[in-house]
């Protein structure tokens, strides 16, 4: 076998690999940078994986030693001229050389190590990788900085570190300022591979305090929402507060316009072809597509221009963390599958309204897939939704107090997002996680 069929078969078992499902028909080294020679060594690889017609990049920093230490092996990916191959970004041994890069402003090769002027940087530090990442991988350094690398390379400007530059220098309290980046040439445009960013520390993640909420609320015997001790609500209402100051920050970096009734009409028709793709994939769906195109109807019918701007774009309870001063936003990349102009267009703010409505009703049910008291599913159920409805309707009175756009004043348009949010999360869990698709099933039903 060769190293490039070692690297295919590795690859396609990675969680970020983005081309599960489909087949791998060849793999090439299209750039490869030495980084540190010898024994441990690093390399920055560029790979392209043909799938037949198609092709994505990746990148691979791999770490080359002699003899593979146990606190390695779980990263090992085979061998090459005589040394073990693993994933380097396992290895603080060789990390602690790309936070050293970055801080001095350094290249390497096609490699451009780049530190935010100003930016004071401590060097040598441990690193540790980030466990449950599913499009690229972080590291942590110390308790300071986190190191997010974008597995999957796209040519061009990258969302995430243009939207968090514009935003910190707003002053804006609601992001993780970048500290650097890595950057290459790439078909000739400038292409960011990694972003070095402050670390939140003792932060929780959105989901996972929604979730203890949840816990909280099915523990009781008889309570509603509003009674649990994990009541959530008052959170989602600063949760919603804080997503229209950062949206009233990206006007201001970016600018605004407005879709007029033809923009919103392709808009519906671009649900209307998901929803066809999601029936043919999902035959159950079909029972409900009559009242899904009535409200996809209503929204070509508006007209009235509707405002758009620069959005989150993927906005959900995984995205926002909790720290001791308030909600923090992070990752603006935007839908990674989807184009990068499409993630960098304007839309309607509203975008990422039904965004974080629709994660709410996922932290709520994702617990009765095979939760043990399934003959009373129905009681448990109705406190799901009692739980979503107390808590979207808390964020969205923050969003509108705070001067969002007023989501009771633009159901329309909501409901029609809500919908395409629930019709796409149908197609992605009969493709990736067939036992979650009675989530967005049971509330499409609903909505």
């Amino acid at each position: 076998m060769s190293f490039a069929d070692t690297l295919a078969t590795w690859l396609v078992k990675q969680r970020w690999f983005a081309g599960k499902g489909r087949t791998v028909h060849d793999l090439a080294v299209v750039a490869d940078t030495e980084i540190i020679p010898g024994d441990p060594g690093l390399r920055h690889l560029i790979v392209t994986v043909s799938h037949g017609a198609t092709s994505d990049s990746y990148q691979l920093f791999l770490g080359y030693r002699a003899r593979l230490p146990a606190r390695l092996r779980h990263a090992r990916i085979g061998t090459d001229a005589g040394l073990q191959v693993y994933d380097g970004l396992h290895d603080s041994d060789l990390t602690r050389e790309l936070l050293d890069a970055i801080a001095a402003d350094r290249s390497v090769g096609m490699l451009r190590f780049c530190r935010v002027p100003g930016t004071e940087l401590e060097t040598g530090l441990d690193s540790l990788v980030l466990s449950g990442e599913q499009s690229n991988t972080s590291l942590v350094f110390g308790e300071s900085a986190i190191f997010k690398v974008f597995r999957r390379v796209t040519p061009g400007p990258n969302p995430d570190l243009e939207v968090a530059s514009a935003l910190a220098r707003l002053g804006s309290s609601h992001i993780a300022e970048p500290f650097g980046w890595v950057e290459a040439r790439i078909d000739g445009a400038t292409t960011v591979l990694a972003i070095l960013s402050r670390y939140l520390r003792a932060a929780s993640d959105g989901w996972s305090l929604a979730a203890t909420s949840v816990r909280d609320l099915y523990a009781t015997e008889d309570g509603r929402a509003a009674e649990a001790g994990g009541d959530f609500a008052g959170e989602a209402e600063r949760l919603g507060v804080a997503t229209a100051q950062v949206h009233r920050d990206l006007a201001d970096a970016f600018g605004h316009s407005v879709l007029e009734p033809e923009a919103l009409r392709e808009l519906a028709e671009q649900m209307y072809r998901r929803l066809d793709m999601a029936v043919a994939t999902v035959p159950e769906l079909a029972s409900s597509v009559d009242k899904i195109g009535d409200v996809y109807s209503s929204l070509a019918k508006l007209i009235e221009p509707v405002p758009a701007q620069r959005v989150h774009g993927d906005y959900h309870l995984g995205q926002v963390m909790r720290t001791q001063t308030g909600w923090v936003v992070l990752d603006f990349e935007g839908e990674p599958a989807s184009p990068l102009a499409q993630r960098r267009a304007r839309s309607s703010p509203l975008r990422d309204v039904a965004g974080m409505l629709r994660s709410f009703d996922y932290a709520a049910r994702h617990q009765l897939i095979a939760h043990p008291d399934a003959e009373h599913y129905a009681g448990l159920a109705a406190k799901a939704g009692d739980w979503v409805r107390r808590n979207g309707d808390a964020f969205c009175a923050g969003y509108a107090a705070a001067g969002g756009p007023d989501p009771a004043e633009n159901s329309v348009l909501l409901r029609a997002m809500l919908l395409d949010k629930a019709v796409y999360e149908v197609i992605y869990e009969a493709r990736n996680r067939p036992t979650w698709v009675t989530i967005p099933l049971e509330s499409i039903a609903e909505l």
